[in-house]
């Protein structure tokens, strides 16, 4: 990339692309957070099963996160990154105000991969027993 774009423009497009990419990703996750949700809802519809609050809670707030980043926290990093490389050189406050906005961003998505494998965890290892009794029990 850094051959296509020449060394005066890498800077600013190769953030630039970045953004573009984790925008479509987090896309991607809020497309997964929804469906989380609507498989804690299928399985309280169709099997009966309704789910502990703090599986409840854990996927809202997967859900939550993805619509943080999404919403909130990438806008506000692109528009560091357009400030930081804007025209006039430089500037150290915008420089700050994006490595701290990327190191944010980056511990938050730390704390989602974590619920995420937590939840992971929980759906492939279901704790509710079996839902009927086999035959053999009832041989005497």
């Amino acid at each position: 990339m850094f051959g296509l774009l020449s060394q005066r423009n890498f800077p600013y497009f190769s953030v630039a692309i970045g953004h573009v990419i984790i925008s479509r990703f987090v896309h991607v996750y809020l497309v997964c957070s929804l469906v989380a949700l609507l498989h804690l809802s299928a399985e309280w519809l169709y099997l009966g099963k309704y789910p502990h609050r703090v599986w409840l809670g854990l996927v809202i707030f997967l859900g939550l996160i993805g619509l943080g980043e999404n919403y909130w926290l990438l806008p506000r990093l692109k528009a560091a990154h357009y400030v930081r490389s804007g025209s006039q050189g430089r500037n150290q406050m915008a420089d700050r105000s994006y490595r701290y906005g990327h190191m944010l961003y980056e511990s938050i998505n730390l704390l989602a991969i974590g619920g995420l494998s937590i939840y992971l965890w929980r759906v492939a290892h279901p704790p509710d027993p079996a839902r009927f009794v086999s035959a053999s029990k009832f041989r005497g």
